[in-house]
């Protein structure tokens, strides 16, 4: 025991090595004692005008508080969300601070130019975002000539680079200039052209990524679009293209310098049609193997028929080269050469096209692919009609097309809901320019096939490229109508249809309105011109069927304004003796209509009904036939119910008294002419359903009726036969009171025209010859017996009027005149008269004194 505890002693005094330290479960452990203490201490040192934040005041500065200069610096960044985030913070500065972009635009597109290309989709997104938001409008006002030019040489580079993504985005890139510079195209187009169909022929990747392919195609569209498309637009074209020249000379050196450079283009597009058509075909197993058109597939097919569809009509209407087609008149041009076109890429074109049409004539689709696919039917169709413009296409190749339009105009192609039919209406549009030229060439199977549909568009015109199909459409009926003539009346019933349709539709004071409007000076041929005062060249309306020209005059009424050669025109057709009365009464009820709805002009209104009364041809002439058989062949009654109806509608026409101003000196320059007896005695009954009591006629136009209207009153009375006591008597007697009671009426409306007329015809009694104021048909007054017999008919028809006979009393020294030239006359030794004339004459005398003793006395005036 003593040994043990010396033992443990002794082990206590030696030393340990490791002394072990027990430590705490989550304390921090303390710094080993030979750590070096690192921290420095220091204090910060303040210099006057050193701060980064007042070098920059009064910049402009993003949200970050980068300057310009910085951010355009960080679009070099190698990091790319860096290179995106200085883009966004030009973005936010040019917004804040416009005037930095107008500034230092060229710097500015010197360094984002750059990124065009870039490997980064997300940078190229928000560069194009950029420029298409902020960069193009900042500088739309100023010369962006030479600012596209930087950026094409960028545009082009991108476009050749091995990513397919970079490449389809430079042609989003192009477009975008395009849209603010439409002369970049025309020139660059050689090398845009080319690079499309390096990128087209890439079929392999484009199929798979058909939404950046879609960009690139319309891009392609939009370009194709600024292509001329007639002769004027060749020159206007390349006169704008040397205008660019003057600025950009110093980027692009080697531009086409006059219409020859039309040749590069035409020889690339030339090269692109069958990429275009293949690409086209490329879809169609995709298609056929899902059952399913989808958006994008659609947008695709869409955009490559339209380049193709745009291509042919450069081809056919832009270099002037056009042939004889189906319907060319295309204004001779020396432009480049076209054989290459129409020997080798229209057949291409043609056979292509034609294998696939129509697509998917099965009737299993959905509506809205089956509305997808009639897009796609009436743009090939479309492109077929314009290449026909050039060739005249096969009969067979022909008929696949106009089957596929005459079911286009019926509906069976699409949806019979209304919905569907609106949008049937709407893409059917492009093809209505062609459908007029198409009836008249085809043949007379397919013309009456075509013509039958009832399938033609409504308008609308606040679409601009729907009222140019519309104006072409519009302007053609007339031509198409004077064309058909009357040997094909049911062509020319539907054309009328279409018209008269167009007409309904056509909204006032819209631009279709006023295209409406300007297609009655077409029309004048197709009812009637005139040379000459008589001579007359009547058109196709004459002969056509009751119920097209029923389609006709209907169309009159939809004219917002008719003018006066149509109404001159129509007015002739009226007095021709081929047009029935059914149709004579409907013109007078339709224009008269259209004056009341506001589309005639007053004056021109009146002129119609004077020109029509006044010239109408009466036959036979002789007033007074009694055979039936003449009565049969005479068209008086059907000239006296014209004469009833234009008297109504001048009662409708507005206040009577400023109606007959209009109408007064009128029919007074018309009496002048001297017309026959029956449109002398319309003319007065118009006059007399506005006058009033007393006579609204002035004092010079009672003067100048007095001494014409003794002569016309002479003129009835004497073909008046003898009293025989036969009925026919009573027949004559009620046919002069038809031409007298127009005379009577203006005498009990004005004493001083009674008197007058009285004074006129006194001294007509010795008088030789006829009044130098009657009519050309005065044939049986020229001797002094018959004419002294006439003025006492006249006298005792006035005796047996009561109205006038009351006035006759305050006439008794007109009267007396009348008596005393008829006994001086009677005792003249001059006259070589016979017993017998000179008998007749004391007849006369005997008979008027003897109405005169019974006429009531005037009482005196107190």
């Amino acid at each position: 025991m003593v040994r043990n505890k010396a033992s443990s002693k002794k082990q206590q005094k030696r030393g340990v090595d490791f002394k072990k330290i027990k430590r705490k479960i989550g304390r921090k452990l303390p710094p080993p004692k030979n750590a070096t203490n690192t921290e420095i201490k220091s204090k910060a040192i303040i210099l006057p005008e050193q701060s980064v934040a007042s070098e920059k005041a009064g910049l402009a500065v993003s949200k970050k508080g980068l300057t310009l200069k910085e951010l355009l610096q960080q679009t070099s960044h190698h990091n790319p969300k860096v290179r995106k985030d200085a883009l966004i913070g030009i973005r936010d500065l040019f917004l804040k601070y416009p005037t930095e972009l107008k500034l230092h635009k060229y710097a500015v597109m010197e360094k984002l130019r750059e990124r065009i290309g870039d490997n980064d989709r997300v940078v190229r997104e928000t560069l194009y975002q950029l420029l298409k938001s902020v960069v193009f409008p900042g500088c739309k006002e100023d010369n962006q000539g030479p600012f596209i030019s930087m950026m094409m040489a960028y545009i082009f580079n991108a476009m050749t680079h091995l990513a397919v993504d970079v490449r389809l985005m430079a042609f989003k890139f192009f477009d975008l200039v395009v849209q603010h510079y439409p002369p970049s195209f025309s020139l660059y187009a050689e090398k845009i052209l080319q690079n499309y169909e390096d990128i087209l022929q890439k079929n392999q990747f484009y199929l798979q990524d058909k939404g950046k392919l879609k960009n690139a195609l319309a891009g392609l569209v939009r370009c194709l679009t600024l292509l001329p498309c007639n002769t004027r637009e060749v020159v206007s074209s390349f006169e704008e293209n040397l205008a660019g020249q003057s600025v950009l000379h110093a980027f692009e050196p080697d531009l086409p310098k006059d219409p020859a450079g039309f040749d590069l283009i035409i020889k690339k597009l030339r090269d692109l049609m069958p990429v275009l058509i293949n690409c086209f075909h490329e879809f169609i197993p995709l298609v056929h193997a899902t059952m399913h058109l989808d958006a994008q597939s659609f947008d695709c097919m869409l955009y490559i028929l339209q380049s193709i569809d745009l291509a042919v009509r450069f081809f056919v209407y832009g270099t002037g080269k056009s042939q004889p087609g189906l319907c060319s008149s295309i204004h001779p041009y020396e432009g480049p050469d076209m054989t290459m076109w129409d020997q080798d890429v229209s057949p291409v074109v043609l056979k292509k096209l034609l294998v696939v049409f129509p697509l998917n004539p099965r009737h299993d689709v959905s509506e809205k692919d089956g509305d997808r696919y009639f897009i796609l039917n009436v743009v090939i169709t479309e492109i077929f009609l314009h290449f026909s413009e050039w060739s005249y296409p096969p009969p067979d190749l022909l008929a696949i097309f106009l089957e596929f339009i005459e079911n286009a105009l019926s509906g069976k192609t699409s949806s019979v809901a209304e919905s569907g039919k609106a949008f049937r209406e709407k893409h059917l549009l492009s093809l209505l320019p062609f459908i007029p030229k198409l009836v008249s060439r085809v043949s007379r199977n397919w013309r009456l096939r075509i013509l039958q549909r009832h399938g033609i568009p409504s308008l609308d015109a606040s679409d601009p490229e729907i009222l140019g199909h519309h104006t072409t459409w519009i302007r053609e009926l007339p031509l198409l109508l004077i064309m058909l003539g009357d040997k094909h009346p049911s062509y020319s019933k539907v054309v009328l249809h279409l018209q008269l349709r167009l007409g309904q539709c056509a909204l006032l004071n819209s631009a279709v309105a006023q295209e409406y409007d300007n297609i009655q000076y077409s029309l004048l041929e197709f009812y009637c011109t005139c040379l000459e005062e008589r001579s007359m060249f009547y058109g196709p309306f004459i002969k056509l069927a009751r119920d097209s020209q029923e389609l006709s005059v209907c169309c009159l009424y939809y004219f917002s304004h008719l003018d006066s050669p149509l109404l001159k025109s129509i007015a002739f057709c009226c007095l021709c003796d081929d047009l029935e009365p059914f149709m004579l009464f409907r013109i007078i009820e339709v224009l008269h209509s259209a004056y009341k709805a506001g589309h005639i002009q007053i004056a021109d209104h009146i002129s119609f009904f004077i020109t029509l009364l006044s010239r109408f041809r009466v036959f036979p002439e002789e007033i007074y036939t009694v055979m039936e058989g003449d009565r049969m062949m005479s068209n008086r009654g059907i000239f006296k119910s014209v004469t009833s109806v234009v008297s109504s509608c001048l009662l409708q026409m507005g206040e009577d008294s400023l109606v007959f101003q209009i109408l007064e000196e009128v029919i007074l320059d018309q009496m002048s002419l001297r017309p026959p007896i029956d449109n002398i005695c319309a003319m007065l009954r118009m006059l007399l359903i506005l006058d009033s009591r007393p006579t609204r006629l002035s004092d010079q136009s009672v003067i100048y009726l007095s001494s014409f209207l003794s002569g016309y009153l002479i003129d009835v009375a004497s073909g008046i036969p003898e009293d025989d006591g036969k009925s026919t008597s009573s027949i004559h007697v009620n046919t002069c009171h038809y031409y007298f009671l127009p005379c009577f009426l203006l005498f009990t409306r004005s004493e001083k025209f009674l008197k007058l007329t009285l004074d006129v015809m006194g001294s007509l009694i010795t008088k030789n010859g006829s009044s130098p104021f009657s009519p050309n048909c005065i044939l049986n007054a020229t001797d002094h017996t018959n004419r002294i017999r006439a003025i006492v008919e006249i006298l005792i028809l006035m005796h047996k009027d009561v109205k006038i006979q009351r006035i006759l009393s305050s006439c008794k020294s007109e009267i007396d005149h009348i008596l005393q030239n008829m006994l001086s006359l009677q005792a003249s030794k001059g006259m070589n008269m016979s017993i017998e004339e000179r008998h007749n004459i004391q007849c006369a005398f005997d008979r008027l004194k003897c109405i005169t003793s019974t006429l009531p006395s005037v009482p005196p005036i107190i």
